[in-house]
């Protein structure tokens, strides 16, 4: 019989990529959302999915729907991206306290957020988590809570990588919300940090299918086992913005700095721009995380060229020209 995944956060950008990498490698897979027929409507690409009500707030609704599944992927955000602090936790625990039940591995999608200055720039695994922001706070404390329920015997995978991008349903990211303007043409591309200090991206088709092969060798993984994604490393941070002006076909496409004195002034009053400032120590430094461990284990890691993965991304946010949005769909 095939393995059962219930994903949470199926609608956003790496649980829909994880939807997708199970689905290819012979999973059933199950979906928690508040709303399924919507939810469906909105993935009608992805009709193998078995969409369920429930809320992943309601501890109860994700312990149904947990009931004979072998993976549960955490992949769920609170709604809107708000209040960040009075949702991910108790999410959280409402997934472990499924996963127990059901004795099922909890999935986890890590970032850089829960590091701090004392683990860069090149961070393994075991580096200590000493976060300096509210939002780099709220991941070591979820990544605490994930090692304690594998001590009391639930099985564990993180896999933690760079800034996300790409998908089908990726606009929660810098890439979406600080590069570009989905569903407008390209005028323009910004770029938040100093241009020659490198940056880590996940291109989040690759990470999900990463996960995914680990999930098939899952007998050879400790009861807790985390592993660092490598992704795109960009030495001259400002390839990033080079690569959105190849996939333009336009070289001379301007590249404009992130407006930080803007963000500041506003971000008392919007949380999105609030969170974005917290981050900006990550554009200040070279940070990269150490995927030594992972390409041990697999051999190799599922690598997309950056020129092919960002024109995927922008047509698929819309930023593209017909024309170039018909080669990127035959480049997938």
């Amino acid at each position: 019989m095939a393995s059962t995944a219930l994903i949470l956060g199926a609608t956003g950008g790496f649980g829909g990529e994880m939807a997708l990498a199970l689905h290819r490698h012979g999973w059933q897979v199950r979906a928690l959302h508040r709303n399924p027929k919507q939810a469906a409507r909105r993935m009608a690409d992805m009709p193998f999915i078995d969409w369920v009500n429930g809320d992943a707030m309601k501890a109860e609704e994700v312990l149904e729907a947990a009931v004979g599944v072998d993976l549960v992927v955490h992949a769920v955000n609170p709604p809107g991206y708000r209040n960040w602090a009075g949702t991910v936790v108790p999410m959280l625990d409402n997934t472990i306290a499924a996963a127990r039940a059901a004795c099922a591995r909890i999935l986890f999608p890590g970032t850089l957020y829960n590091y701090g200055p004392d683990a860069f720039p090149f961070i393994p695994e075991e580096a200590p988590q000493n976060p300096k922001t509210r939002k780099g706070n709220l991941r070591a404390e979820m990544e605490r809570r994930l090692r304690a329920a594998s001590e009391e015997g639930v099985n564990v995978l993180i896999l933690r990588a760079g800034d996300f991008f790409g998908g089908r349903n990726a606009g929660n990211n810098w890439f979406a919300q600080g590069l570009v303007k989905p569903g407008k043409k390209l005028r323009s591309v910004v770029y938040p940090g100093p241009h020659k200090v490198g940056h880590n991206w996940a291109y989040l088709p690759d990470m999900a299918e990463t996960a995914a092969r680990l999930l098939m060798r899952a007998d050879e993984l400790p009861r807790f086992a985390a592993f660092h994604f490598g992704g795109h490393w960009l030495e001259q941070g400002i390839e990033i913005a080079d690569a959105v002006r190849n996939a333009a076909r336009n070289p001379d496409l301007p590249v404009k700095r992130l407006p930080w004195f803007a963000l500041m002034l506003l971000s008392p009053f919007v949380e999105t721009f609030r969170e974005m400032r917290e981050m900006r120590y990550l554009w200040k430094e070279p940070v990269r995380l150490d995927n030594s461990k992972l390409i041990a284990f697999l051999g190799h890691e599922p690598h997309t060229p950056l020129d092919v993965a960002v024109r995927r991304t922008l047509a698929d946010l819309g930023c593209l020209p017909d024309e170039a949005v018909r080669q990127a769909t035959v480049l997938a």
